[in-house]
């Protein structure tokens, strides 16, 4: 009976494997972005590419916000410049690492209408994310103080 049961919470609905393959290859999409961007030597300001105006936090305050260089980050590390990638803004690396594993998890679990390996739960979520926001707040503490 444990077996079925189990089996049962494995099973994903038909709209929510929709939703999921769309989440997936969206997240594929960025991947793809960030791979034909030209990483910026300044560590920020590449997502400008993609016609968007510089940062206003950094314009209106003269610092950099906290999500400074994440664009820049991806961009690295989609040409396997890890280091570079980190000093760019370590929180884009994770997120990017991220992608990097949720994307094919989401896109083969929608496919076979099945989890794979794990069913996804708010607890996992909220560490994972806590973390990423730590470490991108930690960092911009020390570029801060680094100026």
């Amino acid at each position: 009976m444990s077996e079925y049961y189990q089996s049962e919470q494995n099973e994903i609905s038909g709209q929510l494997r929709i939703v999921l393959g769309a989440i997936g290859l969206g997240l594929v999409f960025l991947l793809a972005v960030a791979a034909v961007l030209k990483p910026s030597p300044f560590l920020i300001g590449t997502h400008q590419q993609l016609g968007l105006p510089p940062c206003s936090f950094l314009i209106l305050f003269g610092i950099p916000c906290p999500t400074c260089g994440m664009t820049t980050a991806w961009a690295y590390l989609m040409r396997g410049e890890l280091l570079r990638a980190f000093q760019a803004n370590s929180g884009g690396v994770l997120l990017a690492g991220l992608d990097m594993t949720a994307a094919p998890w989401l896109v083969i679990s929608a496919v076979r209408g099945r989890w794979l390996g794990w069913k996804p739960n708010g607890r996992v979520v909220a560490w994972v994310s806590t973390v990423i926001l730590t470490i991108t707040l930690v960092q911009w503490v020390f570029r801060l103080l680094d100026k």
